[in-house]
């Protein structure tokens, strides 16, 4: 990130889930698209509640769907500039796992444009951060173990 002198520095903390189902034999993840061409994972503001239940309001929201959380996979985190405020943002991203229960993921909110299911060999390539990249091999990694027939 660029610096700028002067601007001052806020914190944003968020928290979102990778959410994944069993079909036919195979793993899927769920992508979310707010934007043409940018593929990422769920997640938004904490608000007045728990990490945890932010995680899951924002993949109802942004997703559609609904899940049991399984295990906390760790947070990442990044820098921005609010340019009409003149401020940088320090933003930590809070990530859980989460195994779908139910919904349709044409049910999300307008800020998503389109949700998709991704199988998992397949969903590295597709997301568009480096940070998002770096959360899901530990989510891979946590399924493999689980799941060792699933990624022969």
């Amino acid at each position: 990130m660029s610096k700028k002198p002067g601007w001052p520095v806020k914190t944003a903390v968020s928290a979102g889930g990778i959410v994944y189902k069993i079909e036919d034999g195979k793993i899927f993840l769920v992508l979310v698209s707010p934007r043409h061409n940018v593929w990422t994972l769920p997640k938004g503001l904490v608000e007045e509640e728990s990490i945890r239940e932010t995680a899951l309001r924002e993949v109802k929201e942004e997703a559609g769907i609904t899940g049991e959380i399984e295990i906390k996979l760790g947070q990442i985190d990044y820098w921005f500039a609010e340019k009409n405020e003149k401020v940088r943002i320090h933003k930590y991203v809070h990530y859980f796992l989460i195994k779908y229960t139910s919904g349709d993921i044409s049910d999300h909110d307008s800020e998503i444009e389109k949700v998709c299911w991704v199988a998992a060999n397949q969903v590295e390539k597709c997301l568009t951060y480096p940070t998002d990249k770096k959360i899901i091999k530990k989510a891979l990694a946590y399924l493999k173990t689980k799941y060792p027939e699933l990624f022969k």
